[in-house]
């Protein structure tokens, strides 16, 4: 009896431990229960990094109280898969550190890292798993898919970085004038003899004359200005400065006469309190600070005289020496000279470049196509004229052929601290991956073109609203990204409708897929395919799954 009691109590061990062996096998078997969705849908390459949630829901009476559960995370790509950190699950009796399953079921939130290599554009995140059962492995059959893969949109990010040359003041045109005046005695508006045929008077007919003979100028205008000094009662004074007017007017027809000097206006200026501290501020008499602390306390020409008369020691000084010069009329004769023009410029570098100045030389630089040429041009502006633009327009040369080293070296040498000295080290950081030193360079600065580039380290850090903000209405290459990258997509068209440059072309693409518009996505990526690298592009970017 006893013997067939024992026998019937190992037949039900074995049978239940079978039982348990096919439980633990049927989790594996109806592994379709367990469902697992993924937000995003579409994977998103941000910054370099794929990131995911992943949630995992357990139906009510799936979970073996004793099993634990190995779910694998894996993101297969064109040549290759990695996988994840994998999700380890465990029932009720397990007493390891695990996250529980009740037989209930469960709702469970995992987090999904990869990092970015080139082939994951055209990728799948999948699941595989395994339950372990009293020391036994069961795989589950197939892999059960997550997620496709990966959105990398934000690389399509110019990264080449907004810069400009430091200008040159060259003028195209420069005014110049040929002057000469006539002096009045105190409360007389008579013109005298001796001041028509003054040296200053013969000094500018003889001025004009040259004028009239050089075919680089051109006379535009004579202005005749009349003033009295500032002495006496101001309402006077100014009736004198008109009648001067009057009489300069007339003296000059005299004065001109087989001259060319243009249109003549003619007006008063009445007390020449500007000449005034012209003369006393260009003088070496005692006090001037002293007169020139009243002139900048008091407006009132009243007062301003009154003051200055009080001044006892002085005020016979300027009687003397200053308010004479000032009861006066000028001539003024307005001359246009034609600087050298594009072709002149670009003939004087290689023919007379000595005769250049140092505004002359940068602008010549920016005429040349030939960046050795224009290093030569920096290089004469540098050791003749010791010019800090040049040295940073020379930076700005080699930035533009591409040699990093080169513009680096150069810009070393740049004295200034202007704001695009700063932004065009962000560019150089930039350029070098630096995207931390970039950063700090750009924000250190007001210089408009740093904020657009900002706008760049914003984009591959995936702050997209950010630079969007940054970079609309600039016209800028990455502005039309931003706004994409942002999902406003109505201001991401209206920016890219009349570009014809082939990344435009693929972003309205992305613009259409997005709307459901395969026909006008199709066609934009043909345009698009101008550019080898997009229409490879295209063929495996997610954006286009949907409408090819």
């Amino acid at each position: 009896m006893k013997r067939l009691l024992r026998n019937i109590l190992a037949f039900a061990v074995a049978a239940f431990a079978l039982v348990s062996c096919n439980n633990a096998a049927k989790m594996a078997e109806l592994a379709e229960q367990v469902k697992i969705s993924c937000d995003p849908e579409v994977l998103q390459v941000v910054a370099g990094n794929i990131d995911a949630d992943v949630t995992v829901k357990f139906p009510a009476d799936y979970f073996l109280p004793k099993a634990r559960l190995t779910v694998v995370p894996v993101l297969k790509y064109m040549g290759g898969e990695v996988a994840g950190t994998p999700f380890e699950y465990q029932g009720q009796k397990v007493t390891e550190n695990y996250k529980m399953v009740s037989k209930n079921g469960a709702s469970i939130r995992e987090h999904v890292n990869f990092k970015y290599v080139e082939g994951m554009e055209k990728s799948e995140l999948v699941a595989r798993a395994k339950v372990l059962y009293k020391g036994r492995e069961y795989e589950f059959p197939g892999e059960i898919k997550i997620a496709d893969g990966a959105n990398t949109t934000y690389m399509l990010v110019n990264e080449s970085g907004a810069y400009h040359l430091m200008a040159d003041n060259y003028q195209e045109v420069i005014p110049e004038e040929v002057e000469a005046q006539i002096l009045y005695l105190i409360n007389s508006a008579d013109v005298r003899s001796n001041q028509l045929n003054s040296a200053g008077i013969k000094n500018y007919k003889a001025a004009v004359a040259d004028v009239m003979n050089d075919d680089r100028r051109t006379i535009t205008g004579t202005d005749i200005v009349a003033y009295a000094s500032p002495d006496g009662p101001e309402a006077k004074n100014n009736a004198l400065s008109a009648r001067r007017e009057a009489s300069a007017e007339k003296a000059f027809k005299t004065v001109s006469k087989n001259l060319e000097t243009g249109d003549v206006s003619a007006r008063s200026i009445g007390e020449d309190w500007e000449g005034f501290k012209e003369l006393v501020s260009a003088s070496n008499m005692q006090d001037k600070d002293l007169i020139l602390r009243v002139l900048s306390m008091y407006s009132d020409p009243n007062v301003r005289e009154r003051e200055i008369k009080n001044m006892s020691s002085i005020y016979k000084t300027l009687a003397d020496n200053v308010l004479p010069e000032l009861r006066r009329a000028r001539f003024i004769t307005n001359v246009e000279f034609k600087n050298y023009t594009p072709e002149e410029l670009t003939a004087l570098v290689s023919s007379n470049i000595d005769v250049l100045d140092e505004e002359a030389l940068l602008r010549a630089a920016t005429l040349i196509d030939n960046p050795v040429a224009r290093q030569a041009i920096y290089r004469q502006a540098i050791q003749k004229y010791d010019s800090d633009r040049a040295r940073f327009n020379s930076a700005v040369t080699y930035l533009d052929a591409g040699d990093l080293a080169a513009a680096k070296a150069a810009l070393a040498t740049v004295k200034s601290d202007e704001g695009c000295v700063t932004n065009l080290k962000g560019v150089l950081a930039l350029r070098d991956k630096n995207y931390t030193e970039a950063a700090r360079l750009f924000a250190s600065t007001e210089c408009p073109n740093a904020k657009r580039n900002s706008a760049i380290i914003d984009i591959l850090n995936g702050s997209y609203a950010q630079a969007a903000q940054k970079l609309e209405g600039t016209g800028d290459a990455n502005e039309g990204l931003a706004f994409i990258l942002a999902n406003q997509l109505d201001k991401a068209a209206n920016v890219l409708k009349d570009s014809k440059e082939p990344v435009a072309a693929y972003e309205r693409a992305i613009i259409a897929a997005r709307r459901g518009n395969a026909n006008a996505a199709q066609s934009e990526i043909r345009s698009a395919s101008a550019d080898g690298k997009l229409a490879n592009r295209a063929a495996t970017d997610v954006e286009f799954a949907k409408v090819q």
